[in-house]
């Protein structure tokens, strides 16, 4: 099969709208946008990424169906996105993931027929590295097996300067501020290459996890997946970067609750956490300014944790206020 022959359902991945949010973070004179990438077919931004990674694969014969198996390290999006892909093209696909993967994500990798592999202990003290090195066991088990590496593989950030450039087409070039949550690094970077290729003004802000390493040593545990990782990965590009905003869990958790109040938009953890930053920023950002926020993916992934009250409570011992006389802040 070659990269031409590719259609159906993947066809539809990209071109996702950029809707206006007028409520969840006023700010005066400025405008905020949210780019839903949860209208891809798989749901998530990473969509984009799995099949950048996928197709040339499929089309130059390196990968068979019913022969090759793709095997790869994921929290969750990028699974689903690559399982999507493997079963349009025929191929096996071996998921490795680790204990903060929500339980609808695993149930959404096995109906796309993956087989997944929960890695439950740390090596040392990083789940990431123990899901990578899950990954270089497997491939040394299993015949004609291909990793794609989310974490160095270039094709990930090529993906997303596509993303950049709708965002950038749909507001006639004109963003002042993305805000892009931070995990392989690939959307930040990829956003990051078309803005320095087509000489836009546009400030990216990195929103990172609290509990995360991948601007600072962490200094707390992180529950909520799609954001941060235990390790700085190979494509995160600090010189790219006008400020890193860090966002704890609990912040998260709110930002994404009133999300849902104020825009009626049920987002995942990641699209919280750009709330969250941007809220923590919008005494410094102008007026008259542009600011885009990525949304990676959508909500009902995470009922089970960040939309339950007894998760929430259990974890942090407290349920965000959200209601109408408790939205004057955010953070």
């Amino acid at each position: 099969m070659s990269t031409a022959e590719i259609g159906g359902v993947l066809a539809t991945i990209g071109n996702t709208p950029l809707v206006a949010l007028d409520r969840v973070v006023p700010l005066a004179g400025s405008r905020v946008f949210a780019k839903l990438e949860k209208f891809n077919p798989g749901g998530s931004v990473k969509d984009r990424t799995a099949l950048n990674m996928l197709r040339g694969e499929v089309g130059s014969g390196r990968l068979v169906p019913g022969r090759s198996v793709v095997v790869e390290s994921t929290s969750g999006n990028l699974g689903v996105g690559l399982a999507q892909m493997c079963a349009y093209f025929g191929l096996d696909l071996v998921c490795v993931v680790d204990t903060r993967t929500t339980a609808q994500t695993l149930a959404l990798l096995r109906a796309y027929g993956a087989t997944v592999e929960v890695v439950t202990a740390p090596l040392d003290g990083d789940l990431l590295g123990a899901r990578i090195a899950r990954v270089r066991e497997l491939l040394a088990l299993l015949p004609d097996a291909f990793w794609p590496d989310q974490y160095a593989n270039p094709l990930n950030p090529a993906a997303h300067e596509h993303t950049m450039r709708e965002i950038a087409d749909a507001l006639d070039g004109r963003v002042d501020y993305l805000f892009c949550a931070v995990s392989t690094g690939g959307t930040m970077r990829g956003c990051a290459d078309h803005i320095r290729r087509e000489g836009l003004s546009t400030k990216l802000i990195a929103v990172d996890a609290a509990g995360s390493a991948i601007f600072h040593v962490p200094t707390e545990e992180r529950r909520i997946p799609g954001h941060g990782a235990g390790r700085r990965p190979p494509l995160v590009d600090t010189s790219a970067v006008a400020e890193v905003v860090h966002v704890t869990d609990l912040e998260c958790v709110r930002a994404c609750r009133t999300l849902v109040a104020r825009e009626a938009i049920l987002a995942g953890g990641s699209s919280g956490a750009t709330v969250a930053a941007l809220a923590k920023l919008r005494d410094r950002i102008p007026p008259g300014s542009r600011c885009v926020l990525v949304f990676p993916d959508d909500g009902n992934r995470y009922l089970d944790t960040i939309y339950s009250d007894a998760w929430v409570r259990g974890h942090f011992g407290e349920v965000p206020d959200v209601s109408p006389r408790a939205l004057a802040t955010i953070s």
